[in-house]
């Protein structure tokens, strides 16, 4: 099993510094609202590519007060993981260490992979298509690390080229070059999303009926679209070009550009009603995007291409019964790696029996492990 044996943090939000000395099985953190529970999750999640869990700055994490940065390191399986922030006057960077070695922030992901459910996700189905765009994002790039720049390069593109139209005079050769990379990037977007796409739906088919509901997944853009249906780099590139370059006028008077990956959305359908999700009742969309992300970290573990993901779920067990709590549990354990949980009371992880640690955490501290 794909798990942390040790987890140390100094300086990282609401902890001067902590120490955690695990067995390799699932782990769950009780304990009062505030009391940095959530905190840990977010330092898991800095191990991976990415800005984690909460998408913050390196210097949000940062302890109040503390003079140096912050530091985050553990023991993964048997590799030696640490990143953080270091400061050096004004000016200050994030750090990568592999076995004592520095390394970049990519290099993390041949080494673990992440998924992760907060409480902010909730209202995924409820919010508009950006929330569920980035929800969706969020999936490929734990399937797909490069998913990642290639985002931030389409996005650069695209501001530059919002820019340029501000003007009201575009360079046409000026244009033609932003419009090229956008289209690169786009396309690569589009062919990372319909190929995770493709994974997510057959391992939400092959989910046991129970009670967590599947869900039927579909991505509007024409991008995603044409990439599902077995066109390539070449003609989705070339179809995002003539897209960008045809519409410069409109999107001119726009102020923005109307046509391409960033303004796909992701469409998912309760299937036990056949509902929209977004029409679901609330305890139906919490069972459905639990599902999801079991899916995600199933299709992860039968990719068969790295190491079994780690589940951060934060509060996840709060809103369930006792026999969804069991069922939860029972599916985590089957999927091959280590998953940390939160909630506020002990009793909330008795299913899991001894198939997990527990620590009680309280100011930015923890107790020794309980049964």
């Amino acid at each position: 099993m794909t798990a942390l044996t040790r987890l140390r943090l100094k300086n990282f939000r609401n902890y001067e510094t902590v120490s955690l000395d695990l067995d390799g099985r699932h782990v769950c953190l009780y304990g009062a609202n505030g009391a940095g529970k959530t905190n840990l999750l977010e330092a898991v999640s800095q191990l991976g590519p990415g800005r984690g869990l909460r998408s913050a700055t390196l210097a949000e994490l940062t302890r109040h007060n503390a003079e140096t940065g912050w530091t985050v390191s553990a023991t993964l399986d048997d590799r030696k993981i640490g990143v953080g922030l270091e400061t050096d006057g004004a000016s200050s960077k994030r750090i990568v260490r592999i076995d004592g070695a520095p390394a970049q922030a990519s290099d993390l992901a041949e080494l673990v992979r992440i998924v992760w459910l907060t409480p902010a996700m909730d209202s995924v189905f409820r919010g508009g298509a950006s929330d569920r765009r980035r929800f969706f994002d969020r999936q490929v790039m734990a399937h797909i690390p490069s998913h990642g720049p290639a985002a931030a390069r389409y996005e650069r593109a695209m501001r530059e080229r919002n820019t340029l139209l501000e003007r009201g005079h575009v360079d046409p050769a000026w244009a033609d070059a932003i419009e090229t990379r956008m289209a690169e990037a786009g396309a690569e977007l589009a062919i990372n999303r319909a190929t995770v796409l493709e994974s997510l739906q057959s391992a939400v088919d092959a989910r046991p009926d129970g009670y967590f509901p599947k869900g039927d997944l579909t991505l509007d853009g024409a991008s995603e679209q044409a990439a599902a249906a077995g066109e390539d780099f070449k003609s989705i590139f070339e179809n995002l070009l003539e897209a960008y370059r045809s519409g410069r006028r409109r999107d001119m008077a726009a102020g923005r550009a109307l046509n391409g990956p960033h303004r796909t959305d992701l469409a998912v359908i309760h299937r036990p009603t056949g509902m929209p999700a977004g029409d679901a009742s609330t305890g139906q969309q919490k069972a459905l995007l639990i599902g999801l992300i079991l899916a995600s970290a199933k299709a992860l573990t039968l990719s068969g291409e790295g190491p079994a993901p780690i589940l951060l779920l934060d509060e996840a067990a709060a809103h369930l019964d006792a026999d969804r709590r069991a069922a939860l549990f029972d599916e985590l354990c089957d999927l091959g790696g280590q998953a940390w949980l939160t909630g506020t009371e002990k009793f909330l992880f008795e299913a899991f029996g001894e198939r997990a640690q527990r620590f009680a955490v309280s100011d930015g501290a923890l107790d020794t492990p309980t049964a």
